[in-house]
């Protein structure tokens, strides 16, 4: 599986797949900060990679249905800081291999995950 580590998440999400083998890039390393939504989708699906992000935007299916992507994570937090963020999602890493991401929108909460195809 290929992510797309969204310029509103820690760096540290992108080392933390790459750890486990996954294939991780950033947006700031692809020099696509400041970029509008449609971009930055428009390049995970060329690229056929999962966006991983704190945009609720991403959220809506009716703008993006899930069955027109190649996945996407959203994390929906009470807080945005590092420490906080990364225990969350290193939760989810276990379940990229039991649960399918591909043409998903998983909605990633301290507690609770949702899935929608």
């Amino acid at each position: 599986m290929k992510f797309k580590i969204d310029e509103n998440l820690p760096v540290e999400f992108a080392e933390l797949l790459r750890s486990q083998g996954y294939n991780a890039e950033t947006v700031k390393e692809e020099n696509l900060c400041g970029k509008p939504d449609e971009n930055i989708i428009e390049v995970c699906q060329q690229e056929n990679r999962i966006l991983v992000t704190l945009d609720l935007d991403f959220a809506d299916i009716r703008a993006y249905p899930p069955q027109n992507y190649p996945g996407i994570i959203v994390l929906r937090a009470s807080r945005q800081d590092k420490l906080y963020l990364l225990p969350i999602f290193e939760k989810i890493i276990p379940l990229l291999q039991k649960e399918t991401v591909n043409q998903t929108l998983w909605i990633v909460e301290k507690n609770k995950i949702r899935i929608r195809s």
